[in-house]
């Protein structure tokens, strides 16, 4: 699949979706519905376990929110009397950025370059951030321009990050180089900027040797839990565990752990086949 924006491959049970927009490299209305699409076929096809998203440009992952747009929807919104969006509505960004959290797939944002605004926002959204080790920056600038985060940044980053410091960096607009992205818990992962791509696609094909059930179940558990009262969130666990015990996969997995002397520090996953 490929469109003005956004191209998706395929490697095995690994999908990448790489965003493009040249010169600049900047989110559009444009870029939102091609990740629609990409989110719509993903979730079609229960062989792919992993969704990388990366970016197109020499150094970019997506700069920012095309900022033409944004002026022209602050234009409108000034000649209005009444609000633009009604109250419960969604902006599609928001939506299709719901759609990327609810995934069977993991999801890994792979960040080869600069990511702020919308950019940030985007990878915030996934389950995984690994970025590259260079002269780059990310966060959420917004209140620089007179806005604030309009794609979710608030919530998911306080949401990650704490209160305190979402505070911190938001209010100031503060962008953070990668090695003070890692220390705060914005990614997961640095990995060297030279072949960036490779060793993203190897991280995300790691997780995918992981039994696919088991996958999507802690995802869910964990996506959906956190916003409940704990009772109900060991409910939802409860539920998961049961849906991969009655797997064929974890009977043979787990009887195959009675056979290691070093049970799980034995050295890495199960080898899961045949699904």
């Amino acid at each position: 699949m490929s469109s003005a924006s956004v191209s998706l491959e395929r490697s095995g049970s690994v999908a990448v979706a790489t965003l493009s927009n040249p010169p600049r490299h900047t989110m559009t209305a444009h870029t939102v519905a091609d990740l629609a699409r990409v989110a719509d076929a993903v979730e079609a096809d229960p062989a792919l376990r992993v969704l990388v998203l990366t970016g197109g440009g020499e150094g970019v992952f997506v700069a920012h929110y095309e900022v033409g747009e944004l002026a022209a929807m602050a234009e409108r919104n000034v000649a209005r009397e009444a609000p633009a969006s009604k109250p419960g509505e969604l902006h599609p960004l928001h939506r299709v950025l719901l759609c990327l959290e609810s995934l069977r797939a993991v999801t890994i944002a792979a960040l080869n370059g600069n990511a702020a605004g919308g950019g940030c926002e985007l990878a915030l959204a996934c389950d995984f951030r690994v970025m590259a080790d260079g002269p780059f920056r990310t966060a959420l600038p917004e209140t620089s321009v007179g806005i604030i985060p309009g794609a979710g940044g608030t919530q998911r980053m306080a949401r990650l990050l704490g209160t305190a410091r979402a505070l911190d960096l938001v209010l100031h607009g503060q962008l953070v180089a990668p090695p003070e992205a890692l220390s705060l818990g914005l990614v997961h992962r640095l990995l060297p900027a030279a072949g960036f791509r490779a060793a993203a696609l190897e991280f995300a094909t790691a997780l995918a040797s992981r039994s696919p059930l088991a996958l999507a179940e802690a995802k869910r558990a964990i996506r959906r839990g956190v916003e409940l009262p704990l009772e109900e969130g060991l409910a939802l666990e409860q539920l998961g565990f049961e849906r991969t015990m009655r797997s064929r996969d974890a009977a043979a997995a787990l009887r195959a752990f009675l056979g290691e002397p070093e049970g799980f520090l034995g050295g890495g996953p199960f080898p899961w086949r045949g699904e």
